[in-house]
């Protein structure tokens, strides 16, 4: 039986996503997605319609409670309209989870030609121990949505890990392809019309233990030699193997059937312990070459409790900055996904301040302050055994996160930066591996009210961090250990 759910009218105003206020004691967000009020966790892909991306999340009142999807539109990937619940809470308060929408160019689900036609997962009957994938469309390029009814992929085996659908159209073989996340596990999925679907394989990595697969993914991209490659991607729980909690990828080959890796262990789009439940999808301009991905900054470890935003501005959680990604050769002969923030994030800049050089064996505070901006600097040094810089910094400096590269790691260390009301105790540092042999990289800072994302050199390593940063702790220092470094070209774009 159909059931009509959409609840915002398409001609609704559109609601700007709040920024910063103005109280001294605000630490909302200047230029990262939060939501207007209560929680916010998974994103899922936007999907390009009507000329805008159209962003969904899960959003409830109260933190890690049963919720829905709510609805944001963006032209440029940095700015973004709230547009209320697109799918709301479910009869009996039954929740909508994670899934993905797609655009119905062919009308092969029968709703209509540019339907937009959604799979998510729902616990049947309320029973977290029964996911299944549910189906929603839309007509009105994703404002509101009608549910099909009964589930389109059953459960088959009753698990509480089998969730998350991501689906594309496979163009090549002219079907649909769903890839679902289980225990250790992706399951893959065909049909023809959204709405029947036939479990083809599996893909599974059990050692070293990186936990369950959540919101997987599934792309063709276009390299910068030509050779066009498939990747396989998920969140996943990396730190059981002390690896990372985010983005696992494997790039290789899919049959229409079965997925190959190229390699048998994964690679990384964040060393971070905040930048979980990602998604990517095609920039419209260069869809072959170049994609996007978003994801929400936060952690399972630490995440379903009260933050300082809950107190301060009557929110909890943000998404990460949109970075676009590009699939490069390395002289080895893999294939990696290089990150970098969108360009359009220079377009929010207010101002641009350029700094001196600095050569130290020891600290020096720079002539900045600010709590929202875009730094990048390069840093050279020989002997030196530890070098970066610190930023949220007061003017006493005991407080701060430091950001510098170590003993072959480059990390970003918070636990200076931990609240008495709130600390992030064993995940307060995180490192990348970095050529131990290097004396020179360039890093990209992106600094915001609770967050700081680092991203090295090309954009071949990034890691993203929750911060709650304090009044007042809107300074940056430099600093050298055990010799001399240099640090040239220093940038910094403030955002508003």
């Amino acid at each position: 039986m159909l059931r009509s759910v959409g609840v915002a009218a398409l001609a609704a105003a559109a609601t700007r996503v709040p920024t910063a206020s103005a109280a001294a004691d605000s630490l909302r967000a200047v230029y990262h997605l939060t939501p207007p009020s209560g929680w916010l966790s998974d994103p899922q892909r936007p999907i390009h319609a009507g000329g805008d991306y159209h962003l969904y999340y899960l959003h409830s009142d109260q933190n890690n409670a049963p919720g829905w999807w709510q609805h944001a539109t963006t032209s440029d990937n940095v700015s973004f309209a709230d547009r209320g619940a697109a799918i709301p809470l479910q009869r009996d308060d039954f929740p909508v989870w994670t899934g993905s929408g797609v655009v119905d160019t062919l009308n092969t689900a029968g709703f209509g030609a540019s339907a937009v036609v959604v799979l998510a997962t729902q616990p049947t009957g309320g029973d977290r121990y029964d996911q299944e994938q549910y189906l929603y469309y839309s007509t009105d390029d994703g404002y509101t949505f009608t549910a099909y009814g009964p589930p389109v992929i059953d459960n088959p085996d009753h698990s509480d890990w089998f969730r998350d659908p991501k689906i594309h159209w496979d163009a090549a073989r002219g079907e649909w392809v769903a890839v679902i996340g289980r225990q250790q596990a992706i399951w893959f999925y065909t049909s023809p019309d959204l709405i029947r679907w036939r479990h083809t394989s599996a893909f599974t990595y059990t050692s070293p233990n990186i936990g369950g697969f959540e919101c997987p993914d599934l792309f063709e991209m276009t390299a910068d030699d030509g050779s066009r490659h498939w990747v396989l991607g998920a969140s996943t729980q990396g730190d059981y193997s002390g690896l990372p909690d985010t983005y696992a990828y494997w790039t290789g080959r899919w049959d229409g059937t079965s997925w190959t890796s190229d390699n048998r262990d994964p690679q990384w789009l964040d060393w971070g312990w905040d930048w979980y439940a990602a998604v990517t999808w095609p920039n419209a301009a260069a869809p072959d070459t170049n994609r996007y991905a978003l994801a929400w900054m936060n952690n399972w470890q630490y995440a379903a409790r009260t933050v300082p935003t809950d107190i301060s501005d009557g929110y909890n959680g943000q998404m990460s900055v949109v970075r676009e990604l590009t699939l490069t050769r390395q002289p080895e002969g893999w294939y990696i996904l290089l990150s970098q923030p969108v360009d359009t994030l220079r377009d929010r800049a207010t101002r641009t301040v350029t700094l001196d050089d600095v050569t130290t064996a020891d600290s020096v505070v720079l002539p900045y302050q600010g709590t929202s901006y875009d730094l990048e600097l390069d840093i050279t040094w020989d002997q030196a055994s530890n070098v970066g810089l610190s930023v949220g910094r007061p003017a006493d400096g005991t407080r701060h996160t430091n950001i510098g590269v170590y003993d072959g790691s480059v990390y970003v260390d918070r636990r200076s930066s931990d609240r008495a009301d709130y600390t992030f105790g064993s995940h307060g540092q995180s490192n990348a591996p970095i050529d131990p042999a290097a004396r020179a990289v360039h890093l990209r800072v992106l600094v915001d009210r609770q967050s700081v994302e680092v991203f090295v050199n090309a954009g071949h390593t990034v890691l993203s961090h929750q911060v709650y940063f304090q009044p007042g702790e809107t300074g940056i220092s430099v600093y050298a250990d055990g010799g001399s470094a240099t640090f040239s070209g220093i940038v910094v774009r403030e955002i508003g």
